[in-house]
């Protein structure tokens, strides 16, 4: 009997993990054509968006405040004939829903006992779930709601009977969870806008979800500051918030109402309505649910504010499950900003990496910093930096000593970058090549030259090195590295070679991100009519990333590329953002990449070059877990002493075989 419950145990767990393992729920935020006290109208608007919901397997859509009446009655909401049509409303809805399994959350007007509350109804396939009462009731001149409506905050827990259902409407925090586990709240229009909304105690207990129903008027600069307070909402909570505003069709006696429906996930906005739209609307988007949980489990903040925090749950009903189709789409640059605030994010960026430089010299009273130019990005966007904050200081830019060390593999392309590149920006150029220290080094340690393996390549690597820390002894200052966040992630980096500097200023600068740095840096210098270097900047730019640490072609070509032995950047940097950020498996990652590059990449390609990323990332921790400082400027951060701490010796088992799994 033990292992009969056991199984079916494991195989409901099973069910919920197949479900959760996308992570995402679809919902929607609905605005229906109103007539005002028009109960028959209203409902069967309702009904043509509560069946477009279930046809595009929403799972929970959300309706304006009041929606069954309309939310303009005044003081017809005093008149029994409107209650009892709208109740007759509700019985029509639950008929209607009645093999549907989309839940609904609409709005009317409930007599509970003594008291005329302005609800939000939440029903599926046929029956009330709950009624969930307005908290905070507006006290404007246009919106005098105590008027008509009293607040939950005069209600004694009472069971009712309302369209023939019994439920229980109490002003205690009411959470619904569906049956894949998802719990969501409900909070009516004025209660965001309250000092402590309820929905921070709906959160806070467990909601994963808001939805809010709202007749909020459209007034100059208001809808801006509603877009913010929504998102700050959301990004406070760290879930998903759905708002769904009242549209045309109400009293326009005084007020006018644009019909807002919009749906956030942490502070970002997903979706939104048009604006003073003539015709109903729907805005539908899948919600990461598994995101948001992951964030709040991160956040040492927020768990401590759960401390306490306590609500009702009403189980919704069990539904047929559907083959998951991801809708969303996925940027497959996460860490490169957004166009609409590119300059300003690089700039940002610039400036938090010279603010760690110049700390960094101004404690160790350096006058100077020593930096290996190869003609490369990583290294272009270290020495920028480096005269940036120089320019900052007001320190003469030729302190900055930058040192090009021509080996085996450098090309006459990335030689002549690099040498160009300092002398434009005017720092001081040594030129020390490392051909005839590292043959002899072959010679000492019995290499074979004609051999071009790992002993070969490092070799090269760690003199560079060397030479660059022991200038830093002869002339003082010390050595800003050049590595970024990419290759650290990866391990691809010699240990104690280009993997050791006294402060990297790229630690935590992806490579997607550096392209987009550098290319703003360039367009800074055209616009200010230095055009050699801009053009310097963008053959830097074209060139294919290389180590260049075994020979070039026949044709002096960079035949060691980068991203044809380990894969290409922006697949790394994918699965970077998404593995480190939010800690996906795999097999979620993997979903995401199949969405966010389909077209550029196969599914054996991104397969083969994620089980690459897993493996290197656990094999290279060794590498991490001992690095110099360096500023973080985003999000993600593979620092050992702040963002990330993981065993150098821990298995990766488990990933490489989902993996294999995909």
């Amino acid at each position: 009997m033990f292992f009969t419950r056991l199984s079916v145990s494991l195989q409901k767990y099973s069910e919920i993990s197949i479900i959760m393992q996308k992570g995402y729920i679809k919902v929607g935020a609905a605005i229906p054509g109103v007539k005002v006290a028009d109960c028959d109208y209203n409902v069967e608007q309702i009904e043509q968006l509560i069946s477009q919901a279930e046809e595009n397997s929403v799972e929970i859509v959300v309706f304006p405040e009041l929606c069954v009446t309309g939310y303009t009655c005044q003081d017809l909401f005093r008149q029994q004939a409107l209650l009892i049509q709208a109740e007759a409303g509700v019985f029509r809805l639950l008929d209607f829903t009645r093999k549907m399994n989309v839940i609904s959350i609409i709005g009317l007007p409930i007599v509970v006992g003594d008291l005329l509350l302005n609800c939000g109804v939440v029903i599926q396939k046929g029956t009330i779930l709950t009624i969930i009462p307005k908290t905070y009731l507006p006290n404007y001149s246009e919106f005098y709601e105590k008027r008509w409506f009293a607040s939950s905050q005069d209600l004694e827990p009472k069971e009712i009977y309302y369209a023939g259902n019994k439920v229980l409407v109490t002003p205690e925090p009411t959470l619904i969870e569906t049956s894949d586990g998802v719990k969501f709240g409900v909070e009516i229009c004025e209660d965001v806008w309250a000092p402590a909304p309820p929905s921070n105690h709906l959160a806070l207990s467990g909601a994963d979800l808001i939805f809010n129903l709202s007749a909020s008027d459209e007034l100059i600069g208001k809808h801006d500051y509603l877009k913010g307070l929504l998102a700050q909402q959301s990004a406070r909570t760290i879930t998903g918030y759905v708002y769904s505003g009242c549209g045309f069709g109400e009293s326009t006696q005084d007020v006018v109402y644009g019909g807002n429906a919009l749906i956030f996930e942490n502070g970002k906005l997903l979706e939104e309505s048009s604006r003073f739209m003539l015709e109903p609307q729907m805005r539908t988007t899948q919600v990461d649910v598994e995101m948001l949980r992951t964030e709040r489990r991160t956040n040492s903040t927020y768990v401590n504010a759960q401390r306490g925090m306590t609500a009702r749950i009403v189980p919704a009903q069990s539904i047929s499950q559907r083959e998951f189709v991801l809708e969303r789409d996925i940027n497959p640059h996460p860490f490169v900003p957004t166009r609409s605030d590119m300059d300003a994010s690089c700039d940002e960026i610039f400036n938090i990496q010279m603010s760690g430089l110049a700390k960094r010299m101004i404690h160790t009273h350096s006058k100077n910093v020593i930096i290996g130019i190869s003609g490369g990005l990583d290294s272009t966007l270290a020495l920028l930096v480096c005269v940036k904050t120089f320019d900052k200081l007001n320190m003469p830019r030729k302190d900055i000593i930058g040192v090009t060390m021509p080996g085996f593999g450098t090309t006459d392309r990335t030689y002549h970058n690099a040498v160009s590149l300092m002398q434009q920006l005017g720092v001081t150029m040594k030129e020390i090549s490392i051909a005839k220290a590292v043959t002899q080094h072959f010679k000492d340690i019995g290499h074979d030259m004609s051999v071009h393996d790992v002993a070969y390549e490092n070799s090269q690597a760690r003199e560079r090195t060397q030479i660059l820390m022991d200038l830093t002894n002869e002339i003082g200052g010390f050595v800003v590295g050049t590595g970024d966040l990419s290759e650290l992630a990866l391990g691809w980096a010699t240990y104690n070679g280009d993997h050791m500097s006294m402060y990297g200023v790229n630690a935590s600068v992806p490579k997607t991100l550096i392209q987009y740095l550098v290319r703003h840096a360039a367009e800074q210098f055209g616009n200010d009519g230095d055009t050699d270097t801009k053009t310097i900047l963008l053959d830097i730019l074209d060139t294919p990333i290389s180590p260049e640490l075994t020979p070039a072609d026949e044709q002096g070509n960079i035949k060691q590329k980068t991203e044809d032995l380990v894969g290409p950047y922006e697949l790394h940097d994918f699965f970077l953002y998404h593995f480190l950020r939010f800690g996906f498996s795999p097999r979620k990652i993997f979903m995401l990449a199949q969405k966010a590059f389909c077209g550029s990449y196969d599914d054996a390609t991104i397969k083969k070059w994620l089980t690459t990323f897993m493996r290197r990332f656990f094999s290279q921790q060794f590498k991490r877990s001992c690095l110099p400082d360096g500023p973080k400027v985003g999000s993600v951060s593979l620092s050992p002493r702040g963002d990330w701490r993981m065993p150098s010796d821990a298995s990766s088992a488990l990933w490489l075989k989902e993996c294999e799994s995909l």
